[in-house]
């Protein structure tokens, strides 16, 4: 492996790295601009365009593009996709986020570490497997996507497109351990229908807040120990959340209609059918109890995907060989010995382990504060991890 290390070292630019990186913050593609990510996708194909690396953009919503390159050996051997997203969270208020800037080897700006430098390693690799020719069986397919901050509508086109590989890694902050599992996601809006009257007349109405008051007591002394009550050995447990409830109109009427949304974490042994039901089965004993007991559950419109599609869990085994491979790899350039572990957030590799049925890990360089400022990435840690990816590649190809 020393040998591949030095090889691919050469080609490897850490100045190209953080260029591609800063070029790509500057580029703004958060929620609210034209075509959000493409101009950001079109920046990467020239890239590759000028590497003569096969590559095209794919529309897939609104103009709204991913960008896919294909490095081919020419060889029979195995396919490696690697997974990049090219959306980002918006500014938050942070006035210099899309200005990127480098202070004592750090380097600044949204979508450093979530998911722009991480994406950026991911082109370097590619560049360096292209330039060095590292690469002699197998191919590799760079998948840059749109979306993944909301519907994740880029790794779903990738799926639907019919983009054949054998094992992914999603490119995502995460201090070169290796994530190997995460818990699926829902959101879910409770709606409480009740009667609004005059508070003079109280007991002419009836109080939507204390119907949701008593769906809340039950979910608590029912519903949320079972759930928190199943484990995991890495993810620890699923979890249930009450995060916001908002109902009635002012303190004199009486409270005609409340809402509460849910979040909930489920484990890569359960189903979602299973999760939802659940609550829906606590919905329809309170009614039975209650006949005044209206409440109806949906998805959170900001949680719901293609139809088809949910936000489901992951899990690969430590001994997996992409775990293995990756592990050795992680060890030869870092020094370090590598933690495999959970991911805590939500990613699109849950979408490619279930409706692509890939062996998938998340992996990345550290960083801190995505979602908010200021949001950093290590310039070494950019370097380290493109040598990473580029290594990882070859391995995993040639096995």
């Amino acid at each position: 492996m020393s040998n591949l290390k030095e090889t691919l070292k050469a080609h490897i630019s850490e100045d190209r790295v953080v260029k591609m990186t800063s070029d790509m913050i500057r580029i703004e593609s958060y929620p609210g601009i034209p075509q959000r990510e493409t101009k950001v996708a079109k920046y990467i194909k020239d890239i590759f365009d000028a590497h003569d690396i096969p590559c095209e953009l794919k529309e897939v919503e609104d103009g709204r593009c991913n960008v896919i390159a294909v490095l081919d050996s020419g060889n029979p051997g195995k396919t490696l996709m690697l997974n990049g997203h090219l959306d980002t969270v918006p500014p938050y208020g942070w006035e210099e986020a899309c200005e990127p800037k480098i202070v004592d080897g750090i380097l600044y700006g949204r979508g450093t570490c979530d998911d722009k430098g991480p994406t950026a390693g991911l082109v370097e690799a590619v560049l360096a497997l292209k330039a060095s020719g590292a690469l002699q069986k197998g191919k590799v397919v760079f998948t840059g996507v749109i979306d993944e901050e909301h519907k994740s509508l880029g790794t779903i086109d990738v799926i639907e497109s019919g983009i054949k590989a054998d094992a992914a890694i999603v490119a995502e902050r995460s201090f070169f351990e290796i994530r190997n599992c995460q818990r699926g996601l829902e959101w879910l809006k409770f709606t409480f229908t009740g009667k609004a009257v005059h508070g003079g007349y109280v007991h002419d109405g009836i109080n939507a807040i204390s119907k949701a008051n008593k769906f809340i007591s039950a979910l608590e002394e029912e519903l949320a120990p079972k759930i928190f009550g199943r484990k995991h050995p890495a993810l620890n447990e699923a979890t249930v959340n009450i995060g916001v409830i908002q109902g009635g109109t002012q303190p004199s009427t009486v409270a005609g209609d409340c809402e509460i949304t849910i979040d909930t974490r489920y484990l890569p042994y359960q189903e979602y059918e299973d999760v939802i039901g659940e609550f829906q089965e606590l919905i329809d004993k309170l009614a039975a109890q209650d006949p005044q007991f209206k409440c109806e559950m949906s998805v959170c419109e900001e949680s719901v995907m293609k139809e088809g599609y949910v936000h489901p869990p992951f899990e690969i085994p430590e001994d997996h060989p992409l775990v293995t491979m990756l592990s050795d790899v992680i060890e030869d350039v870092t020094e370090k010995e590598t933690v495999i572990t959970y991911m805590k957030s939500w990613t699109d590799a849950g979408l490619l382990a279930k409706y692509a049925g890939l062996p998938v890990v998340v992996l990345g360089p550290g960083g801190e504060n995505p979602h908010a400022a200021p949001e950093t990435v290590p310039i070494a840690d950019l370097y380290n991890i493109a040598l990473v990816y580029a290594m990882a590649a070859v391995e995993f190809c040639h096995s």
